[in-house]
């Protein structure tokens, strides 16, 4: 599960700049078009929980307790439940809170994992 938590929170780091800067043209959008839409501030909040939970991913993957699992599963949670919840017009923000829930699940699994050992 090291290997995982490197890749992963790597990945996150890196795709919180993605997820920004589509979220930073998807709130232009909804401001140009005065759609009423809320996708491209969501993204930003989806972003920073990614870029969190990639930060935090890193610093504990070498830690035998539940708390980083349990913060991991918070951040990427609370992001993939923002993420399906308000896409709207960014249609793109369904895949990133895919990835989150991904992570989400994976620090399940890493935390019932270490529980056994």
């Amino acid at each position: 599960m090291k290997t995982w938590k490197l890749v992963s929170g790597i990945l996150s780091m890196i795709l919180f700049v993605l997820v920004a800067v589509q979220s930073c043209a998807a709130g232009m959008v909804n401001a140009l078009e005065n759609n009423g839409g809320s996708s491209g501030s969501i993204g930003i909040f989806v972003g920073i929980l990614m870029l969190a939970g990639g930060i935090v991913s890193v610093a504990t993957r070498k830690s035998k307790g539940k708390g980083g699992n349990i913060a991991l599963f918070i951040l990427f949670g609370l992001a993939a439940l923002m993420g399906f919840a308000g896409y709207g017009n960014y249609s793109d923000l369904v895949i990133w809170a895919f990835w989150c829930l991904i992570n989400a699940i994976l620090a399940i699994v890493a935390m019932i994992k270490n529980k056994k050992v």
